[in-house]
């Protein structure tokens, strides 16, 4: 019963021990599905499952025919033409990450949008080359086609060495998207969950550092090839800073011009978005600007500057992937596959979240699967979202996939129709976009110190990961930085909190000892939390952790009286000690005997519980003892743990703390676990954890119960704390009187404790 008093509660019950609770209330019989009955359910079919499963597959057929024509059409149209427009530049540019003529990075922008169309959940995202994933990809085309270390740079060379690395980028995104697609099938949408905000950011800052230290060598115009291996990002500054000399001046002027330029007009759009209706587009400004500069003033010939040169007009037919490059390039496969989902899941998780509508993590894996499937079929490389174009596409208006549909439009117009206008275009140009997309990356740098200010672990898988990408390379890196992260989470669970409670303001409530100073312990009695699930892995840090809070070690204990005992029972027989019913007497001079004497090849019966049924007077270990005999003093006679945190228990585990828990039991210690989550205590029943010597009946439903349960078993002579006196009038209540204890008040209760 539960009585409100004001903003206080009083709850009349029994003091309840797991055991009792459940004899009092019937417990339902619960049936737990099998490996195989979840099976049967996930193939079991039914019309009502066939209409599941296809609206899932084809998300298409659940929002456009509620699509608001009237209402979002404009803002669609609108939205899309800017994020097309971004497209085809950053599609450009991004080519260049990947070491292939830019006009393959249209392709990239335009096919995965189609697919993404049917098959995607998110409303808002733009899907399309993202920088990270180019680059990744551009280290398996550098790995399995190096560039011409000969230095024969005629045109049947480099065109030979463009085909080659144009497979090579289309077979590793055919495979990436296969991975994800085999993924969303088998509903492994779970996975991103082992790549923490943390990382993510540590890697894309880490792929931001990479990309810069790839677009010098178009932004100077040096002959610098690709080093995809460990420390290569080092090798390849070396080869930059060695032909300084060499350096394109116009290149590089036009580089900076138009760094600082896309840099100004961007903070510009950030700061006064609020006024603007739309973001200045100012790629699509520049790129036009540069293209009839360098038309007019004919860069190529005059400065010697790398243009972009003629854009093949169309599409050309698919290809099957190279099966020779398959084999080597599973690694970098599985590597895009994870981080370009990673990517466009958690930006398409934001969108949802602040548009009110729901995204699903395996039918996304399906979408990215198929469109870099269909993508990498026609020659284009491995796509995800890029956090600008996904924002212009949101921050312009876009309701659903229409806008990107839109957008598949600008850039099939420039396949088809004015690619030739942008011929012209010095590809630093395109180096600087690239990097002046880049910004909200590089600025991830300023988490390094929130992070430490927070979590400290967050903030050392921040570092950890950057040095690994940045150093090892993306693909190492990657695997570099999930494997440390789930290093962090064994060390926090091998290390877990421990901390000795005590009750805080004479309630139920018990808190760590150190954090308050109203608080009231009960005598001779500890009670021991541990914040954390127990496995092998910690069982050994859990037991020298109890055993510090308690103060001694019970097996030392144990041991020392069962020597005691070997000791009295050998005095005894040789007469030198004598009953008397003030206790034992010793009779002749000490001598001092070793524990190997005494031990004599039976140390094994040293851990076996005391025994004094031969003897003719009970040791009271807590008297004094004859003298040459010494034990330690054991000032507590019950422990409780507080099992409420402890979300799982292994066999390992289980089998030391059944020997620990009867090292404390054979000492004369009870011990009681509280807050045990269901089904534990069934568990420990199947793995024939209790015998004679740990019962069920040690586990109570809270701190609570089990403290109230000792103050109430104890003796009231030797328990002062606690006086239990008849009151006038009833057969069954008593009034506890806890000096200093629980209540401050008196009250009249039961024998079953209420409260």
């Amino acid at each position: 019963m539960v009585e409100p008093v004001g903003n206080h509660y009083v709850v009349a019950r029994p003091v309840y021990s797991e055991n009792l609770f459940n004899e009092e209330h019937e417990k339902l019989h619960r049936y737990h599905k099998t490996f195989w009955d979840h099976l049967k359910l996930y193939f079991r079919c039914s019309p009502q499952r066939v209409k599941k499963i296809a609206l899932g597959l084809f998300p298409i057929v659940s929002w456009l025919p509620v699509y608001r024509f009237r209402e979002w059409i404009l803002s669609d149209i609108i939205s899309g033409i800017n994020t097309g427009l971004v497209a085809v530049l950053q599609g450009l540019a991004f080519a260049l990450l990947v070491n292939i003529p830019p006009g393959y990075g249209l392709y990239a922008a335009f096919f995965p949008v189609l697919v993404y169309f049917i098959f995607g959940t998110s409303r808002h995202i733009s899907v399309g080359p993202f920088p990270v994933l180019s680059l990744m990809v551009g280290g398996a085309v550098v790995r399995l086609v190096p560039d011409d270390i000969a230095g024969n740079g005629t045109s049947t060379n480099i065109s030979t060495i463009n085909e080659e690395r144009v497979m090579v980028a289309a077979s590793v995104t055919f495979l990436s998207g296969v991975f994800q697609l085999l993924l969303g099938i088998l509903q492994f949408g779970f996975i991103v969950i082992y790549l923490s905000q943390s990382l993510i950011s540590g890697f894309t800052t880490a792929a931001a550092i990479h990309v810069v230290v790839s677009q010098l060598k178009f932004m100077l115009q040096l002959p610098v090839p690709g080093f995809n291996k460990p420390f290569g990002i080092v090798y390849t500054l070396e080869r930059v800073f060695s032909q300084i000399t060499e350096t394109n001046i116009a290149d590089l002027v036009t580089s900076l011009v138009v760094l600082v330029i896309v840099f100004v007009v961007k903070e510009m759009n950030d700061r006064y978005k609020a006024k603007l209706p739309t973001p200045i587009p100012i790629e699509l400004l520049v790129t036009v600007l540069a293209a009839l500069i360098s038309h007019f003033v004919n860069f190529e010939e005059k400065f010697n500057v790398a243009v972009v040169g003629k854009l093949e007009e169309g599409f050309q037919a698919p290809v099957a992937p190279d099966v020779g490059v398959l084999q080597n390039c599973i690694g970098d496969s599985i590597s895009i596959a994870i981080v370009g989902f990673a990517v466009a899941f958690s930006v398409a998780k934001v969108y949802s979240i602040k548009h009110d509508y729901p995204v699903d993590g395996n039918q996304e894996l399906v979408a990215f699967g198929l469109g870099n499937i269909v993508g990498g079929s026609f020659k284009g490389f491995a796509s995800s979202t890029a956090l600008s174009r996904s924002g212009v596409q949101e921050s312009t208006g876009g309701k659903t996939q229409i806008a990107g549909i839109v957008s598949a439009v600008i850039v099939l117009i420039v396949i088809l129709g004015i690619g030739f206008l942008l011929a012209p275009l010095q590809k630093s140009v395109l180096a600087s976009l690239a990097l002046g997309n880049l910004k909200g990356m590089l600025m991830q740098f300023k988490e390094v110190g929130i992070l430490w200010r927070k979590d400290k672990y967050d903030c050392v898988i921040w570092v950890v990961t950057f040095l690994a990408a940045v150093f090892l390379g993306l693909d190492i890196g990657l695997a570099t930085a999930v494997a440390f992260q789930l290093l962090t989470v064994v060390i926090r669970s091998q290390i877990p909190s421990c901390a000795v409670l005590v009750n805080v303001g004479r309630s139920n409530i018990y808190r760590n000892r150190k954090d308050y100073t109203d608080i009231y312990e009960p005598e001779g009695v500890k009670i021991f939390r541990c914040s954390s699930p127990i496995f092998f892995a910690n069982i050994e840090f859990f037991r020298e952790k109890l055993i510090t809070a308690v103060g001694f070690n019970p097996l030392r204990v144990l041991r020392k009286r069962n020597k005691a005992l070997r000791k009295i029972r050998k005095m005894l027989k040789k007469g030198e000690l004598q009953v008397t019913p003030k206790g034992l007497i010793c009779m002749a001079n000490h001598t001092h005997e070793s524990d190997e004497e005494l031990d004599n090849n039976r140390i094994e019966e040293l851990d076996q519980p005391t025994s004094m049924t031969d003897l003719p007077i009970q040791i009271d270990w807590g008297a004094d003892l004859p003298p040459g005999i010494t034990v330690p003093r054991v000032d507590i006679h019950s422990i409780i743990l507080d099992f409420s945190a402890v979300s799982f228990l292994d066999f390992s585990a289980m089998r030391v703390l059944q020997k620990t828990l009867k090292e404390f039991v054979r000492i004369d210690i009870d011990i009681y676990i509280a807050g045990a989550h269901e089904g534990f205590l069934d568990k420990l029943e199947r793995c024939a954890f209790f015998d004679e010597e740990i019962k069920p009946s040690m586990f109570f439903l809270t701190i609570h119960d089990a403290v109230l349960h000792i103050l109430l078993k104890k003796d009231i002579a030797s328990s002062p704390k606690l006086k239990l006196t008849k009151e006038k009038g009833s057969s069954n209540d008593y009034i506890i009187i806890p000096s200093n204890g629980l209540r401050s008040r008196e009250c009249t209760i039961p024998t079953d404790t209420k409260f």
